[in-house]
């Protein structure tokens, strides 16, 4: 690597975040110094970094959310003759167009978009993407040459989320605990269907979050008459390991966006750090079929499968421990803060070893 172990956080950046703090730590582990900077203007942060003289690091990082900060960000790396790696996390073209659809794909703000999008990606030396799927869609759709991508995933903050201590047995019913913040990518209109098409061994819904938003009021309104379904508005996010391992059965995403099989949501992965079985929809997981892992796939938008799936469990809720320990070593195995390190490190290795393109 090289001499100067310093890693430059440029743009907008939400250090709270955890895929942030969990990037963040791994650097430290393998003997980064982090160091940030938030421009004052996205469009001037050039001038203003060069008039701020700052320290020239090893690499410049832009992390997710900040796709927008990376042509400033590149020209600084250019100038000093050091690589950019960003970590975009999500697309701004498909989220705009396929998920949320605010505009068509035809439409010409889409393809300015996605021009533009292509053109700040095209000045990476290294892109992270959470998993090989999305990987996939940045290198097909984005234009990101495949050998810049490297796999990351995003992990579980394992300072919170950990097993419940000690084991109790399941609720009886069985608590299905939904959180989230309601977004299309979710899926709650299948989890409301599932509830209505539900037959099986008596269990509690429980709909956590998304609070104020549209689609949280419908669900209310849909779902008003089962008293076996309750709302519960948002927690800070510290207590949200608690209200995790209250539960039996906690349920990832469920919608039908190409997006939802490319993605593995923030909540599987707590829920498996917390040694939680969990259902959600198909996707990009390791070893989906060749082992036990806690998980129960079903397709998307497919509310009678959910249904079927919960019955399934809740009518063998002695197994559900059981589930529980399996789904925490599947994250042991791939998914945790270790295997952050490990790839964030081949990223790292690719770059200080080559240098910028």
């Amino acid at each position: 690597m090289s001499a100067v172990k310093t890693v430059l956080w440029w743009g907008n950046i939400d250090q709270g975040y955890s895929r942030n703090r969990i990037i963040k730590e791994a650097f430290s582990r393998l003997g980064w110094h982090n160091t940030f900077f938030t421009p004052v203007n996205r469009r001037l942060a050039y001038i203003e970094a060069r008039i701020k003289r700052l320290s020239v690091p090893g690499i410049v990082f832009v992390p997710c959310f900040c796709l927008r900060d990376i042509p400033t960000a590149a020209r600084f790396a250019r100038h000093y003759g050091i690589p950019l790696l960003v970590d975009p996390l999500i697309s701004l073209y498909d989220t705009r167009v396929f998920e949320r659809k605010t505009v068509t794909a035809a439409s010409y703000q889409a393809r300015r978009l996605l021009k533009r999008e292509r053109s700040w990606l095209a000045r990476a030396d290294g892109v992270l993407v959470d998993t090989q799927a999305h990987g996939r869609y940045f290198a097909e759709v984005l234009g990101v040459s495949p050998d810049k991508i490297q796999a990351v995933p995003v992990s579980a903050e394992e300072a919170l989320f950990t097993p419940a201590p000690g084991e109790r047995p399941p609720h009886q019913p069985v608590e299905v605990l939904f959180y989230g913040s309601f977004i299309p990518l979710q899926g709650v209109e299948v989890i409301v269907e599932a509830i209505r098409l539900y037959q099986g061994p008596p269990v509690n819904w429980c709909f956590l979050g998304g609070k104020g938003s549209i689609r949280q009021a419908q669900c209310k309104e849909q779902l008003a008459d089962y008293d076996n379904v309750v709302f519960e508005d948002n927690l800070p996010y510290p207590m949200l390991p608690a209200r995790i391992h209250q539960a039996d059965i906690l349920l990832g995403v469920f919608g039908v966006a190409e997006k939802t099989t490319r993605v593995i949501p923030n909540k599987v992965y707590q829920a498996l750090a917390c040694a939680k079985p969990v259902i959600t929809c198909s996707g990009p997981y390791p070893d989906q079929v060749q082992h036990e892992n806690g998980i129960t796939w079903v397709s998307p938008g497919d509310p009678a499968a959910l249904a079927a799936a919960v019955a399934s469990l809740a009518a063998e809720a002695d197994h559900l421990p059981e589930k529980g320990r399996k789904a925490k070593h599947y994250y042991d195995r791939c998914f945790n803060n270790e295997q952050v390190e490990v790839n964030l490190a081949k990223a790292l290795h690719k770059l200080t070893s080559v240098g910028p393109s």
